[in-house]
């Protein structure tokens, strides 16, 4: 194991004093190997945390480009990094602040055919995805590989974090067996999130990757913390491990659609609109717009977006015959697929105009 250099001795002189960690400590720290998937908001709080702290040889898995929409709470990147591989510039604004430590950037997209060859070199991953798919890919190769997973997520003002296949620990089948629909869990850039959260919830992640790495106690192995920003509360919530739900003897399909059966969606025009309300009068007209995008369609709708469909599915079971609106028709499928599918509704139309 390298030593520490009189410069990194001062600069992680605070680690180094409390008693936890020590010289010791901060040797296994620069001897780390730790991947971080996703760039995003909690990826970038991680990223400098992580970094500060000295860890050896840091991963940044990102197949995205930077976004204007990105900048409130993906602090490592301002205005002139627009339109750049986030990859790349985390890079770059990271080796600034410490060029002491090794990055290396895998600007792909993580399936089932590259996830073990790129997870092999690192010790823990750090999951700061934002879609279910990826998040099963990675606790399933997680498993198989034998390394511990690091998981954030962060929606609307609530975080959550814990620790899965920590010392063959729970994986994330045992809080949920197969992965829910999207439209149960809309992503935060359907329904938003708190900038500041990102950096919260960010910081906690980094946190847990420095305790196992130091072997402390206390990990969030097997226990869920959620985190409340409005009101402040937390919850700790245990879980155990269900050895059925985690045997992962080979990687699977991982789709974002959740391999949602085809069904032929019925469409319809304005013109034969009015003909089924005029036979049919307790028919519902939903917009599924954001209110932000919203033009007016010259009909009475009742507005709810489609990320918030699943939270309003005893109101639509009391309609009979409901039509989906909006603006180019690939909402108002998946939502029809979902409804058919889960919900097994039936009369459900898109509108076509």
């Amino acid at each position: 194991m390298a030593e520490l250099s009189q410069t990194e001795n001062e600069q992680y002189s605070r680690h180094i004093r409390l008693p936890e960690i020590g010289i010791q400590g901060q040797n296994k720290i620069k001897a780390a190997n730790v991947l971080v998937v996703g760039a995003g908001g909690l990826g970038c709080s991680v990223l400098q945390y992580l970094c500060a702290a000295g860890i050896g040889t840091i991963g940044i898995l990102d197949n995205d480009w930077i976004d204007l929409s990105n900048l409130p709470r993906q602090l490592l990147y301002n205005k002139d990094d627009v339109g750049k591989p986030k990859t790349q510039v985390a890079k770059e604004k990271l080796l600034t602040n410490n060029p002491q430590i090794r990055i290396k950037t895998h600007f792909l997209r993580l399936n089932r055919e590259n996830v073990l060859d790129v997870f092999l070199p690192y010790q823990i991953i750090v999951d700061c995805t934002d879609n279910f798919a990826t998040r099963y890919l990675i606790s399933d190769a997680s498993v198989l590989s034998n390394k511990p997973v690091v998981y954030g997520a962060a929606n609307k003002f609530t975080g959550q974090v814990t620790v899965l296949n920590y010392r063959n620990g729970p994986s994330l089948r045992c809080i949920c067996p197969t992965p829910p629909h999207p439209l149960e869990v809309p992503s935060c850039s359907q329904t938003g999130v708190l900038g500041p959260l990102a950096g919260i919830i960010g910081a906690m992640l980094a946190t847990e990757v420095i305790k196992i790495l130091l072997g402390m106690e206390n990990v969030l192995s097997g226990k869920y913390f959620v985190f409340d920003s409005a009101t402040y509360s937390t919850q700790l919530i245990p879980f155990n491990s269900d050895h059925e739900a985690s045997k992962i003897i080979e990687l699977g399909i991982y789709e974002d659609s959740s391999c949602d059966e085809i069904i032929e969606i019925q469409k319809i025009t304005i013109n034969d609109l009015k003909l089924m309300e005029a036979e049919n009068p307790g028919l519902l007209l939903i917009d599924l717009r954001d209110p932000a995008e919203k033009t007016d369609i010259g009909l009475d709708c009742v507005s709810i977006p489609f990320y918030d469909i699943s939270q309003n599915i005893n109101f639509l079971k009391g309609n009979k015959t409901i039509v989906f609106y909006c603006q180019y028709g690939i909402a108002s499928s998946k939502v029809i697929s979902y409804l058919n599918n889960v919900h097994n509704m039936r009369n459900l139309y898109n509108l076509i105009l």
